[in-house]
């Protein structure tokens, strides 16, 4: 079985934000980590593929971790070798700067095109939305680049090899969906199931000389005006700093405290 999880590295989200000149999301900081939702995609993917032992003959099962992104984003590779990914690949090239959800999607189902070719894949998963831009688009639209069947915000997966199928469990607001589908597939995955592991100091070490596939926009047969800015649909054209507060008061006393809210409340038009 083979199974890809996309990755990407962002800014920590405790961390202070900011725009560059050009519009584009400054990346590359100190401070920079491996997307916290796509952890929760990478045990989604560990957790398959281990329900699954290999029989005798068969192929070892592979876990590869995808990103697209500048150099710095190799980090994030590393990391999930680290948590027990098998291969990693790497799509970096200038042309790729500032690419938007649907231009990386578009990046990411050639990368998964080529990896198919050299070993067919089974399964994408993601996370639910990276932590940078929360537009929660990519896994949608990554499967409408592949034109494989889409299963998204699941929190419990179940592979039937043999008969190639897949079942996802997924709850809304008012229901709990249970939907299957033939593989391949690209599944989309909640925080609420997959805590993901700890790596272990051996997978620590032994990420740090792992080899990682770089691969380049010509590499994947892309055009570069269907990538970056170019093959974008949106872009920043503004962008300025939060405001800060003011005008707060502070409701705080013995027994006077709630009369004092109320009667703030009231002033604000809230009772």
């Amino acid at each position: 079985m083979r199974v890809v999880v996309c990755v990407k590295h962002v800014p920590d989200i405790q961390s202070a934000r900011a725009f560059g000149a050009d519009g584009l999301l400054v990346r590359g900081g100190d401070d920079d980590t491996l997307n916290e939702l796509d952890e929760d995609a990478l045990e989604a993917g560990l957790r398959t593929v281990e329900a699954h032992p290999v029989g005798e003959g068969e192929p070892a099962h592979d876990v590869t971790v995808l990103t697209v992104g500048p150099a710095p984003a190799v980090e994030a590779l590393r990391r999930g070798i680290a948590m027990g990914a098998t291969t990693a690949v790497h799509v970096t090239d200038p042309a790729l700067a500032g690419s938007d959800a649907l231009a990386t999607a578009r990046v990411l189902a050639a990368a998964v095109r080529h990896l198919d070719a050299e070993r067919p894949v089974d399964l994408v998963v993601l996370g639910m939305a990276g932590l940078d831009g929360l537009t929660s688009l990519v896994p949608a639209a990554l499967a409408a680049e592949l034109d494989w069947v889409q299963l998204t915000l699941a929190d419990r997966i179940e592979v039937d090899p043999a008969a190639r199928t897949l079942r996802v469990r997924r709850e809304t607001s008012t229901v709990v969906e249970e939907l299957q589908a033939d593989l391949p597939a690209v599944v989309s995955v909640t925080d609420q199931a997959f805590r993901a592991r700890f790596p272990a100091f051996k997978g620590i070490l032994a990420a740090r000389k792992a080899p990682v596939t770089v691969l380049s926009v010509a590499d994947l047969g892309l055009d570069p005006a269907t990538v970056g800015l170019d093959g974008s649909t949106t872009r920043v054209v503004d962008a300025a700093p939060r405001p800060e507060r003011s005008g707060s008061t502070v409701v705080n006393g013995g027994a006077e405290t709630a009369a004092a809210l109320a009667e703030f409340l009231s002033q604000k038009g809230f009772a």
